[in-house]
């Protein structure tokens, strides 16, 4: 909760003097996260029981994924109508406030050889995309019961309207970019 209030109390009013913005309406602000881990290399190469990987994501999120099936078979991908391809959580409000902040301050550091984070993963909606190798950094998932690690895209969706107010946000936030 400390990232929320952090964020009300001095974050907004700092973009506002940073960045000029008179409407308090148009401060950026956080709209939601989406984690998505890719899953159908999981269930070709080891079993059909992806049950396992449900139960890593919902203690990584904190709530539970929704499974997402592919529409169309595709055969160079050994990929069939209706298989499950990926798993997708996504986190709002204070759910979304307490996964940044303990991505930021907790697993991020712990990830070995941490080389930082890229400024350039903006889209041009105002989202920002990374991702992490391997989802045994987070502190929740128990490494004994893990078969095969898996990588997660993280996004994090702004409701700013340019790079430079995109940028400032996260930076604010503490989110660990590279430093020139």
């Amino acid at each position: 909760m400390y990232l929320k209030e952090k964020y009300l109390k001095e974050i907004s009013e700092a973009l506002k003097k940073e960045l000029k913005i008179e409407n308090p309406m148009d401060i950026p602000k956080l709209e939601k996260v989406v984690i998505n881990m890719w899953i159908g290399s999981y269930i070709r190469a080891w079993n059909k029981d992806y049950s396992q990987l449900q139960n890593h994501l919902s203690l990584i999120a904190g709530q539970a994924p929704v499974v997402r099936y592919a529409s169309k078979s595709i055969s160079n991908f050994k990929l069939r109508e209706w298989m499950p391809v990926w798993l997708c959580v996504t986190l709002r409000g204070d759910n979304m406030y307490n996964f940044l902040e303990k991505l930021v301050n907790v697993v991020l550091p712990r990830v070995r050889d941490f080389r930082w984070i890229s400024k350039k993963s903006f889209d041009k909606n105002g989202n920002y995309n990374f991702w992490v190798t391997e989802h045994t950094i987070f502190p929740e998932v128990p490494q004994d019961d893990v078969v095969k690690a898996h990588g997660i895209q993280i996004t994090v969706k702004t409701t700013a309207k340019s790079p430079e107010h995109w940028r400032a946000l996260l930076e604010k936030m503490e989110f660990p970019f590279v430093k020139k």
